[in-house]
């Protein structure tokens, strides 16, 4: 049997690690934030084991084991610092590890997140701006905006409710493609592929395929396989979104 010191150091490492899994950290972060928790709570040895889809921890004195699952993985590395910043208080010893619970409550339970018509201006201006950094037309500068407002309200809409994966990018692609060239048919825009090219950025998934880099390279081969996955999926149904548009346009 577990003592209650150790259960709830358990339950401190399990909410830690899927909080941050959830919030689109790597997993040498990961790794290295939810060991510093079981160490400082004066837990010998700690078994852990995590991947994008559960977390595993066992102490080795009680012979038990317990299981997390992660069942959705979005991006919200605000919660990543702020898991960081609490875990590093306890280890510090400037929290116990109730209060270090609590806190863990705080940030699991909190909602706040930027509204739809930041994210929205912010998604047009990257595409607007990165269009002319690659070199092309300030012609196509306007039609981007609006085709990145569109193509993102729509990723945005079906991902909030739906629970299938890669629909929303396929969706968005389509959109996107579609009014790109019917921009270009009518005369506002001069260049599909600009136009594409610049919309296309907000939908890329950078963050996915930056992790899976780092945890193949740290040696979290499963975790870099199955992000790599995720973000190969994504792309692919971007990709085909767009084709299957322009195929018959």
């Amino acid at each position: 049997m577990m003592s209650k010191q150790e259960s709830m150091a358990v339950e401190c490492v399990l909410m830690a690690g899927r909080i941050m899994i959830e919030a689109g950290a790597d997993m040498t972060r990961v790794d290295d934030t939810l060991h510093r928790i079981a160490y400082n709570a004066e837990i010998k040895n700690p078994k852990i084991f995590e991947t994008t889809t559960a977390i595993t921890m066992s102490v080795p004195q009680s012979h038990q084991a317990q299981v997390e699952p992660i069942k959705r993985r979005a991006i919200n590395l605000e919660k990543v610092a702020q898991v960081n910043d609490a875990s590093r208080a306890f280890a510090e010893g400037r929290v116990d590890l109730e209060a270090f619970w609590c806190r863990l409550l705080e940030i699991d339970q909190d909602q706040t997140d930027f509204k739809f018509g930041i994210k929205l201006l912010a998604a047009m201006l990257v595409s607007g701006t990165l269009l002319i950094m690659y070199g092309k037309a300030w012609q196509d500068f306007v039609p981007t905006l609006v085709v990145s407002g569109v193509s993102f309200s729509i990723y945005t809409a079906i991902r909030l409710n739906s629970k299938l994966h890669f629909v929303s990018e396929f969706c968005a692609a389509m959109a996107m493609a579609f009014l790109a060239s019917l921009f270009v048919r009518i005369g506002f825009g001069s260049n599909v592929d600009s136009i594409i090219i610049g919309a296309v950025m907000p939908l890329v998934p950078g963050v996915p395929i930056t992790n899976s880099f780092r945890d193949l390279l740290a040696g979290h081969i499963l975790s870099g396989l199955a992000r790599g996955a995720e973000a190969f999926l994504t792309a692919g149904a971007i990709g085909l979104g767009i084709a299957m548009v322009l195929r018959f346009m």
